[in-house]
């Protein structure tokens, strides 16, 4: 395996006398299974030297890490029109079109947006597996975080599980959504899966705790615009929760109807947000309605975000 990045960690007196396995597992975060990887590979080296993990380091000692090996893509380039608003070494944010998955869901699948990722990694010279750090479905548009190495992907899903990760969205419910006089409010309804539908999934005590926060930004007899922030990220969270209240998104076949006004539920992932795991400086993102959208929005005489 070809390494082309390098993380160095110099020992400091609080790490004096501990272990390169402690070190890696301390100020380097990496997981177990990532360093039997580097292991394999002959990703560590202590003083230019290959150690074993129970080496005991010294103050001064220089640990390093190949933490972006050059990897074989696991899929073929395809030249998919791609919106790459933000792109460093190891994280890129792709603003995904709606009615694409993310990966192949079937043997053969092809047009999805990790081979456009494949092909705009390649241009750039680059070749890697694509990570996705969390979930968008099919006909949900907007930012999704993907990770461009093993190493980048477990610090990601850190910020992810520790609920650092900020991902926010717009989504339109069927109905006025009265419930909360500061038009604001929290669902916490734990999400499982539908015994009665392959795809489905539904609110039950059983389930995996799933919290979603809302505020109202517009609304009218018909129809609400909502700003929705995810403190968890369960399959299809939003689209569940809504639907349990009564509301379920407009065009949501599967939680609610189908609607003549958008072939698609209305779902838009519009920031992302993270404190970057290794340059130290927050990163946010952000992503505008789509064209389909802002039509709904208009057919529903609602204002759009940021209007009056």
């Amino acid at each position: 395996m070809q390494h082309n990045k390098w993380i160095t960690c110099t020992i400091t007196g609080e790490w004096h006398n501990r272990t390169v396995e402690e070190v890696l597992k301390g100020p380097l975060l990496l997981s177990n299974r990532m360093i039997n990887r580097l292991t394999r590979s002959r990703g560590i080296r202590l003083n230019r030297q290959m150690p074993f993990l129970k080496r005991v380091v010294k103050e001064g000692d220089r640990l390093q890490v190949a933490v972006r090996p050059r990897e074989r893509a696991d899929l073929e380039p395809e030249p998919i029109p791609l919106e790459v608003p933000y792109e460093d070494e190891d994280w890129m944010v792709v603003n995904k079109p709606a009615g694409i998955n993310v990966h192949p869901v079937r043997p053969g699948e092809t047009g999805t947006l990790a081979h456009g990722i494949v092909h705009w990694w390649k241009e750039q010279g680059w070749e890697g597996k694509v990570r996705p750090v969390h979930r968008l479905d099919r006909h949900t548009s907007g930012l999704l975080v993907v990770a461009k190495s093993a190493y980048a992907h477990q610090l990601m899903d850190r910020e992810l599980r520790e609920r650092r990760l900020k991902r926010v969205y717009y989504a339109f419910l069927e109905g006025s959504l009265t419930q909360a006089p500061a038009a604001e409010g929290t669902i916490d309804a734990a999400i499982d899966r539908d015994p009665d539908h392959p795809l489905r999934r539904r609110v039950s005590p059983a389930g995996d705790p799933a919290v979603t926060h809302y505020r109202v930004l517009a609304r009218n007899n018909d129809a609400t615009l909502v700003q929705v922030e995810l403190e968890t990220g369960r399959t299809h969270q939003i689209r569940v929760h809504f639907s349990h209240l009564g509301f379920p998104l407009f065009g949501d076949g599967l939680y609610g109807s189908t609607s003549p006004l958008i072939r698609r539920q209305a779902l838009h992932a519009c920031e992302v947000g993270f404190h970057h795991p290794l340059q130290g400086e927050p990163v946010t993102v952000h992503s505008p309605l789509p064209k389909d959208l802002t039509r709904l929005a208009k057919e529903l005489k609602l204002p759009l975000p940021g209007e009056k």
